[in-house]
């Protein structure tokens, strides 16, 4: 395949909002090896490690154990990696390094299996988080000699369960820091900083987001608020189309957006509350998807829960599974999603009405592949 076919830079808004990044088209296999090289290479010689999502609330822990222990490297992962990291962990780890894992909630006991190989390997392995963790996770993980620490969901973000957690004097930046990240990572949007922060996350190196929070911390600096401006304009033009392209059900008791696109889904989720949604989904390109509350839907999680994912009552992600082959891929991007749209959307069905599967397909029939432009 061409390189040009899958460069980013080439293609119009429109069209890079339907279609996903080059990374997409990368085979994981070559992406997985990649990664493992690098992992091998950043914990040669490091005493403490952390592994951690790379969003900003995972950067954040990253930080605070960097401050805490300085020199501790970085395993990013994100919630679907978190088996493959734990064992590459437990194979190029130091022996008697100590072992961070942040901001990360297993689906499944079979994830966390390797756990005892990275325990006997580690000096100590501490877990700090704040999701809705499946009770007989959480005992598998202590049962292995972990240290698991999990804050209230609806309260705290993981950078606040490492501030309470570690055992440092951590001045006034960081408490700053972990409470911006709060403001993101909880949908509460009082912080106007909690923006940039994730923006910056998401866009930035993991390394250099660590270094620029440890120095600055949730305040940004000029030359990282240039940085955000220049690419917020593509950034916003992506969200618009989004927003264009949406749509408003009526689910069971709850009115639910739905839209399609490569975007910033929280700003999306905005718009489309301000149309009167009580919950949003957005599905992205790349076929994963996330859902929005309100104060009126604060069951994010339980959809998620039904259509391979998690997260909180507010904000949770998924990746429904319905796609068998690049077929699959290529009708999601030419319908934007409808099939994936329906079965989310079936999910809220089943958490209204209490039924095994859904009962309201007629009312779901438009999804398919109405909004297509």
């Amino acid at each position: 395949m061409d390189d040009w076919l899958i460069d980013d830079d080439r293609l119009s808004i429109e069209r890079k909002s339907v279609l996903p990044g080059e990374g997409f088209f990368h085979p994981d296999s070559f992406e997985r090896e990649q990664a493992e090289r690098e992992v091998a290479t950043a914990l040669a010689d490091r005493e403490t490690v952390v592994v951690a999502d790379p969003d900003a609330d995972g950067l954040a822990c990253t930080a605070l154990v960097r401050r805490a222990r300085d020199g501790a490297a970085l395993v990013p992962a994100g919630p679907h990696e978190i088996q493959q990291a734990i064992a590459w962990t437990a194979e190029y780890a130091e022996p008697g390094a100590d072992v961070f894992v942040c901001d990360l909630c297993p689906d499944s006991t079979a994830e966390v299996n390797g756990l005892a190989n990275l325990v006997a390997h580690a000096g100590a392995v501490a877990w700090y988080d704040h999701h809705q963790w499946d009770p007989d996770v959480a005992e598998a993980v202590r049962d292995a000699g972990v240290d698991l620490a999990i804050g209230p969901s609806e309260e705290v973000c993981s950078a606040d369960v490492a501030l309470a957690e570690l055992d440092y004097e951590f001045d006034d930046r960081y408490a700053d820091l972990a409470a911006a990240t709060r403001d993101h990572d909880l949908w509460i949007r009082e912080d106007p900083r909690s923006d940039d922060i994730a923006d910056y996350a998401y866009w930035a190196d993991p390394e250099e987001y660590v270094e620029t929070v440890l120095e600055h911390g949730a305040t940004l600096p000029p030359a990282v608020q240039e940085f955000l401006a220049e690419r917020r304009v593509e950034k916003n033009a992506l969200i618009e189309k989004a927003i264009e392209r949406a749509q408003l059900r009526e689910v069971g008791p709850w009115t639910v957006g739905v839209t399609y696109g490569r975007c910033s889904q929280n700003e999306v989720a905005e718009a489309l509350r301000e149309q009167g949604a009580d919950a949003s989904v957005i599905v992205k390109p790349a076929g994963s998807a996330s859902i929005r509350g309100t104060e009126a839907f604060e069951r994010c999680h339980e959809v998620a829960g039904q259509v391979n994912g998690g997260g909180h009552p507010r904000a949770a992600g998924c990746k429904p599974d319905v796609y068998d082959d690049m077929l699959d891929y290529a009708h999601h991007w030419t319908t934007h999603g409808a099939v994936a749209k329906r079965a989310i959307l079936d999910a809220f069905l089943r958490l209204a009405d209490g039924l095994e599967e859904a009962d309201g397909s007629d009312r779901l029939d438009e999804v398919d592949g109405s909004d297509e432009e």
